[in-house]
């Protein structure tokens, strides 16, 4: 009898050749094999008599093959089987192409049933390439058949058969994670009926019902992680910081804090008193002024004896950081500063030593800050920039540096408050939901490709009075497998024809590191009118001669990703405008673009975002440290995710340590592991 954990390879019907084939989808066990479920359904229940086919219809023909099928090469690597279907309607031509099996395959005489596209040419019906089954032994008609994502090697058919015979090998090994009070109170189906409806729906309402009982249980285990790690943080304690006079930070600043801003100092001065670990997200709208949020901790940390370590994903940021925040940290007695990998020696010898004796009371940096070598004398604080660029298990390694230090993570990536606290379960959340005064407004114009020479000529004045400009590519494929090409023949295009009095530059993500800093750098300095990039800009350093931020193909990107994007303007005295650029009419596309041109609120956007796309694409490749959901989607399932938050609670509140639910412990754990260890 085999096991949830046995190879794919050792299932009956599948076989060490086909287990190869599986690997590359990344299915190794039984597990994974059923839990690979369909991207999509196709409904193969509608039976048409010939005559009544319809042009482009898709259905199923039962019918007679009125004679053998006959084979015809028509050119070198072109073979045609041709056959003819009839009932008491009319006649079916059928066609396949280079499946000279199925010439053996049909016999004269006999019923068989063909799936497939029918075309009508005056009172002729045929189909190419067409699914066909013996009448009395159908399996893949007359039922709804689930679609797969597959990659190269593998068909729909050998992954629908593989999973038929995967359910089979399991159907009584399939231990159900919910309890029964669970699964009664919320009127749930069980494991073994979810997983064969859905794969295998008998129809739409088994269907939603598989969907809902899997959709549940994803949102349930997430909850019970959530809330555990939430609960554990709860129990642990630390020596409150006492020095929490900010007077003289309030008295240095050149202006003063936004009643947001103010807001979230203050509930970061009540958990660094509370005894507690602070772990405490704040998120922002760019420009919104989360760093002076983060300072205002240091400071506290400082006066209090304990060490702040402020990480950031790239050096640009980093520099940026300690440019800004050094002089103002340096003013107050705090010595302050930059540890990166671009280091010299002797640099970085000197950081290490004064992290390690105290002499040094603030370090900001990059994942330099993490490495083995690096030992603080006291780590009091941990502030981490750009949240969503770093996964749990960095933001833990820092942490683990010091003795329950203090966290702080900032996101400039505005998120519905109910997404943000489900992907930042353990840690409170402050919201700065207003920019400072004076900040102006960016000026933003959705139009087609027809407005480029305008749009060139607009770039043109902006950068004779002194300006600078982004163009934005989006990838040339869909997964991002090539940027570079679309962004250096777009760059080549500008520089040569458009604008060969300007200096034009390029950046894009298959260049290394390094690279990419020097030319955001140079860019930043002014040695470049123009920056061509794809999205690697959106998280990069502050140009503030940058008024002009030029977006190719809106209609590809996230409505937060464009907001992101558009916030790389905006940041100096100048005004500053986005153009969307798109020949896509669609009404979801005019929609969006309408949402881009009439708000700058990075929360209303993110709210429009989750509601025409879901979570997904507000983070790209998933850094956020969340667990893969792989039937629950939050845009939809809010009502459902609300549920399970519920019934998770009150289980935690009778089991909190799971004692009596080891299975419930056992795949939470599996599911946030796959996340980066997050339960760890």
């Amino acid at each position: 009898m085999p096991e949830l954990s046995t190879s794919v390879r050792y299932i009956k019907g599948i076989g060490e050749q086909r287990a190869k084939s599986l690997e590359k989808l990344r299915i190794f066990t039984l597990r994974d094999l059923i839990s690979y479920f369909p991207r999509d359904y196709e409904d193969r229940r509608t039976f048409r008599k010939i005559r009544d086919l319809e042009p482009g219809e898709t259905a199923c023909v039962t019918a007679m093959a009125a004679a053998s099928p006959t084979l015809n090469r028509v050119r070198k690597g072109m073979e045609l089987v041709k056959v003819r279907a009839v009932d008491e309607t009319g006649a079916l031509d059928v066609t396949f192409f280079n499946q000279t099996y199925m010439r053996d395959h049909i016999r004269a005489g006999e019923q068989y049933t063909f799936f497939g596209k029918a075309e009508v040419q005056g009172s002729r019906r045929t189909m190419v390439n067409p699914l066909v089954e013996r009448e009395n032994s159908r399996t893949m008609t007359g039922r709804i058949m689930p679609v797969y994502p597959l990659t190269a090697g593998i068909s729909q058919l050998t992954m629908t058969r593989s999973v038929e015979q995967g359910l089979a090998a399991c159907r009584d090994l399939l231990p159900d994670p919910l309890p029964d009070e669970v699964r009664r109170d919320h009127q749930l189906c069980h494991t073994g009926y979810a997983y064969d409806q859905i794969h295998f729906p008998d129809d739409e309402n088994t269907l939603a019902i598989a969907r809902r009982r899997l959709a549940f249980e994803e949102l349930f285990l997430l909850a019970i992680g959530m809330q555990v790690l939430s609960r554990r943080r709860e129990e642990l304690s630390c020596v409150p910081l006492r020095d929490l006079d900010l007077t003289a930070f309030y008295g240095s600043l050149p202006f003063s804090l936004t009643g947001a801003q103010q807001r979230a100092v203050d509930e970061i001065l009540a958990d660094l008193a509370s005894g507690r670990p602070m772990n405490r997200l704040v998120q922002g709208d760019v420009g919104s002024g989360k760093t002076m949020v983060a300072a205002a901790a240091m400071v506290c940390a400082a006066r209090s004896g304990r060490q702040t370590a402020l990480m950031a994903p790239t050096e640009i940021l980093a520099e940026q950081h300690h440019k800004g925040l050094a002089p103002l940290l340096e003013g107050l007695g705090i010595s302050c500063a930059l540890l990166t990998g671009a280091a010299r020696a002797k640099e970085r010898r000197a950081v290490l030593e004064g992290l390690e004796s105290g002499r040094l009371q603030a370090v900001i940096g990059t994942h330099a800050l993490i490495s083995p070598d690096v030992t603080y004398r006291d780590l009091g604080l941990v502030v981490t920039d750009e949240q969503h660029r770093f996964g749990v298990g960095q933001r833990s390694a820092l942490s683990a540096k010091g003795e329950r230090p203090h966290l702080l993570v900032m996101s400039a990536t505005p998120i519905p408050r109910t997404l943000a606290l489900m992907i930042y379960g353990d840690l409170d959340v402050s919201v700065i939901d207003e920019l400072p005064p004076g900040r102006q407004r960016i000026d933003t114009f959705a139009v087609t490709g027809a407005y480029r020479p305008r749009i060139y000529k607009f770039l043109a004045r902006e950068i004779a009075a002194g300006r600078q400009a982004y163009m934005i590519c989006s990838m040339v494929e869909e997964n991002g497998a090539d940027d570079r090409k679309a962004v250096t023949e777009y760059a080549r295009v500008l520089q040569e024809q458009v604008f060969p009095q300007l200096r034009v530059a390029c950046v894009h993500g298959r260049m290394k590191g390094r690279e990419k800093e020097a030319v955001m750098t140079a860019f930043a300095g002014g040695e470049a009118d123009i920056l061509v990039s794809t999205t690697v800009v959106e998280v990069g350093v502050d140009v503030p001669n940058a008024t002009v931020m030029v977006i190719e193909d809106a209609d590809r990107f996230g409505l937060s990703q464009l907001h992101q994007l558009r916030g790389r303007v905006g940041r100096g005295k100048h005004k500053s405008y986005c153009v969307l650029i798109t020949d896509n009419r669609s009404e979801e596309t005019l929609a969006r673009m309408r949402v881009m041109a009439q708000t700058g609120d990075g929360f209303r956007i993110a709210e429009e975002d989750l509601r025409l796309r879901g979570p997904g694409d507000f983070f790209g490749r998933r850094q956020h440290g969340l667990p893969a959901l792989k039937v629950a989607d939050l845009s939809w399932d809010m009502a459902l995710l609300k549920e399970a938050q519920q019934a998770a609670r009150a289980l935690l509140d009778r089991d909190p340590g799971l004692e009596d639910h080891p299975l419930i412990a056992q795949r939470t754990r599996e599911l946030f592991e796959a996340s980066e260890g997050t339960m760890n």
